[in-house]
């Protein structure tokens, strides 16, 4: 009989066991003590699997009740720092204590100078000495 390699799968198979054991206690009693250890651990893991089960149903409710909450506040966060740019104007340099940068007017690039040629007819029409 092949075993199972999932933690379910085990659980299952050792509480089938278990139950079987249970069932034979009377046949062997050598092993009485040892399988009533053994009935106890099987029970032990049904029971913190239970509750396994019962916090990762919760530790999911949780993360969408944080995600949920997460979303909430980077909307409102957003809606308050257009409230502070209204309030204090937007070249306030207030604004850089609530992680904003004031506007300070736009940086140019200067152009760049193009050297201009003599034309080459001047060139020509030129006299030689």
């Amino acid at each position: 009989m092949a075993r199972e390699t999932t933690n379910a799968g085990k659980l299952g198979w050792l509480q089938k066991l278990a139950d079987t054991l249970k069932a034979n206690i009377p046949e062997l009693p050598h092993l009485e003590a040892t399988c009533l250890r053994f009935v106890s651990l099987v029970g032990e893991a049904q029971d913190a699997s239970t509750q396994q089960l019962a916090l990762a149903a919760e530790k999911q409710e949780m993360s969408k009740k944080f995600l949920l909450a997460l979303g909430e506040g980077e909307r409102l966060g957003n809606l308050l720092l257009l409230a502070l740019k209204q309030h204090y104007g937007i070249r306030s340099e207030k604004l850089t204590e609530f992680g904003l940068q004031p506007f300070r007017g736009r940086v140019r690039k200067a152009k760049p100078v193009v050297e201009s040629k003599k034309p080459a007819a001047d060139e020509a029409t030129a006299t030689p000495d």
